[in-house]
């Protein structure tokens, strides 16, 4: 069965790039009838907070992203432990000494040279003595895993084609902290080994990191770590898209606090921004597309490309504007102005861009009214409409082509007085649909006040 995951760090809120990973997480799942787990990765204690958890499901409940399961890593790590100690006695990890600024140096120095800054495995040439030394005088290590340097890292990767890594030019990477706590690379290739993962969906910036994960993966299961209950020892699938960028077409510090909230404020429905995310940066035309199942059937890794996916915001306030224009009114029935039927939305829908602006243009139906000034002729039709004014089916078709007959007037001069006398705007819904919702006797008010 095809499982996926979303996997966030609760340090802060979703932002639109996270939005965007966890919805192709959720579409892959939902196309194979799979599952879509919602992984809490939240073993950094110092950074993690309960309230980002909170605003996290919040966020993807809003969206309607619901996931199947959820994880938290907080609650695995008797399972972390376990596999530290199988990579430790398969002679994987080793204890590394160095400060923070020592590593900086380092770095700075092959920088200097012409050379990648990976790390040199110094740490590796310590004595059994040197080490007791060492934490004798307090200095805590911290563990690095041990990368194969004998053969290339080399996977299919779902976007990007194949992809080809030399260990030897990557560091070994850091997975557990001088604290104790873990880092990012070894807990999540447990976790997707323990959870049945089959697929893993995630930008770019984590290429290197999947290199690294691959052999991970590939010693805990020589070391013959897996849960009873896990999957068949196999690697995921992965797949790289590519980052958002801005519509200027760089990389942008506003694409990282463009949340949810940003998005509600603005009167964002969340089927504009799932259809606005669902095909950013593929070959398949972004449109409004309000049924989802739509967007979930025709998903495809192989349409998406390689270059940065611009998220612009006026494409998705055209696509708002046009998923309004497609909301029926049970759908929205809860979020309109007081008094509002079906027939009022029916009216309203298709002069909007938001939701938030029906009520704006229900008060042209519940009044009051700002009327312009009227020159004496069409103080004269007005009071021409009144009398000719004659309520049934359609009384706005009724009263426009008595008018037409009786004036000879047409097109603007005939519509234009009739509408500001009628809404006090020269635009605005059909008024075909309008007036019978505005009602006779405050239809006749309204002319014969216009009139006077």
């Amino acid at each position: 069965m095809t499982t996926t995951r979303f996997a966030p760090s609760p340090t802060g809120r979703l932002h639109v790039g996270n939005i965007r990973t966890a919805l192709h997480n959720w579409m892959l799942a939902r196309q194979a009838g799979g599952t879509f787990i919602l992984r809490i990765d939240d073993t950094d204690a110092e950074r993690s907070r309960e309230h980002y958890v909170d605003a996290i499901r919040a966020d993807l409940t809003w969206l309607g992203l619901t996931w199947d399961r959820e994880e938290r890593q907080s609650a695995r790590l008797d399972r972390y432990q376990a596999a530290f100690g199988a990579l430790q006695a398969a002679g994987r990890i080793y204890p590394c000494y160095e400060s923070a600024q020592e590593l900086d140096v380092k770095r700075k120095i092959q920088l200097s040279r012409g050379l990648p800054p990976t790390y040199d495995r110094a740490a590796l040439k310590l004595t059994a003595e040197k080490r007791t030394a060492k934490e004798a005088e307090g200095i805590a290590p911290h563990w690095r895993f041990l990368l194969d340097h004998a053969e290339p890292i080399v996977w299919e990767d779902g976007i990007r084609g194949t992809q080809k890594f030399d260990a030897a030019q990557l560091s070994d990477p850091v997975i557990r902290r001088a604290d104790g706590s873990w880092l990012y690379m070894m807990p999540s290739a447990v976790d997707d080994i323990d959870m049945g993962v089959t697929q893993v969906l995630r930008g770019e910036d984590h290429v290197s990191n999947t290199a690294v994960q691959i052999q991970i993966f590939t010693a805990l299961f020589a070391a013959a770590f897996a849960a009873p209950e896990s999957a068949a020892k196999m690697l995921p699938a992965f797949a790289h898209e590519a980052l958002l960028v801005g519509r200027e077409g760089k990389l942008s510090k506003r694409l990282g606090s463009l949340g949810c909230d940003a998005f509600r404020e603005r009167g964002i429905e969340p089927e504009a921004i799932i259809a606005h995310l669902a095909r950013l940066g593929t070959s398949q035309p972004v449109e409004p597309i309000a049924d989802r199942s739509i967007l979930v059937a025709s998903f495809d890794l192989a349409t998406f490309g390689r270059a940065p996916a611009k998220f612009d915001d006026e494409d998705l306030e055209r696509l708002n504007a046009g998923i309004v224009h497609q909301l029926p009114f049970e759908a929205v029935a809860n979020r309109l102005p007081e008094g509002m039927d079906a027939s009022g939305w029916h009216a309203v829908r298709p002069n909007l861009a938001h939701l938030g602006e029906a009520a704006d243009w229900w008060r042209l139906v519940t009044g009051p009214i700002q009327q312009p000034e009227f020159s004496d002729e069409d103080k004269a039709f007005l009071a021409d409409a009144e009398r000719a004014l004659e309520w049934g089916d359609n009384p706005w078709g009724a009263l426009t082509g008595a008018l037409k007959d009786a004036t000879g007037r047409k097109g603007r001069a005939l519509f234009l007085p009739l509408r500001q006398a009628l809404t006090g705007m020269d635009h605005g819904p059909d008024m075909g649909e309008l007036l019978p919702l505005i009602g006779e006797a405050e239809a006749r008010a309204r002319l014969t006040r216009a009139a006077a």
